[in-house]
């Protein structure tokens, strides 16, 4: 009985990192849909949306089971409630790389308002902050957990510089007011998508540590 309880926990926490490829993957393909102007990318984002709504719902499924089953304790009831925080992080950020999407879609009917220089920078921070905070899940690694944090700050700095630039564009130049807004979404969609990469990160160290560090004043440096 414990073998087969240690197995669906394995199982549910391969169907996590299955969603999380999805996920990641979703973002990628979103951002180079922007920069790239490729219109294949962004329907190849939208497409696949409903893959990860419905992984979402499955993992939901299993963690209820595990949950009203086998009245898990300690390390293992952490698990299986991280896990369920994690599903729902995941699914947002899939949500986000839509709207990502979408955007490019509205962007590449305009000319390029500007060389986009912060845009690939900020999307792949985003993108290894994603990466990473799977990593950590993987590895039950604090540490790497702790490097997803830390990043979170660079990405906001990144986003506030880009709306600076593209509102000043706005102002100057009353015909890229569109396409630039789309970009100002697409930098508060990336945005988004660090926090919840964040928001795993801290799930990670719950799950190894038992400690819950979503509003503890920690040493992200």
């Amino acid at each position: 009985m414990e073998r087969h309880f240690e197995q669906e926990l394995e199982d549910l926490k391969q169907r996590l990192l299955w969603m999380g490829s999805l996920a990641e993957t979703a973002v990628h393909k979103s951002v180079q849909a922007v920069l790239d102007a490729e219109e294949s990318l962004a329907e190849a984002v939208l497409e696949e949306e409903n893959a990860i709504n419905e992984m979402q719902l499955e993992i939901d499924g299993r963690v209820q089971r595990l949950l009203a089953l086998q009245h898990p304790m300690a390390m293992d009831l952490r698990f299986i409630l991280a896990v369920s925080r994690i599903n729902n992080d995941l699914e947002r950020i899939g949500d986000q790389a839509v709207n990502i999407a979408q955007s490019s879609l509205r962007i590449l009917r305009h000319p390029q308002v500007k060389p986009y220089v912060d845009l690939p920078r900020m999307g792949e921070l985003t993108e290894g902050m994603v990466r990473d905070s799977l990593n950590a899940l993987v590895h039950n690694d604090q540490a790497m957990a702790k490097s997803v944090l830390s990043r979170d700050d660079d990405v906001d700095r990144l986003r506030d510089q880009m709306f600076r630039e593209l509102l000043t564009y706005m102002m100057e130049n009353s015909a890229v007011v569109f396409p630039a807004f789309e970009l100002i979404l697409v930098a508060k969609n990336l945005e988004r998508i660090a926090d919840h990469s964040t928001n795993i990160a801290e799930d990670v160290i719950y799950m190894v540590a038992g400690t819950d560090v979503r509003h503890a004043a920690i040493d992200r440096r």
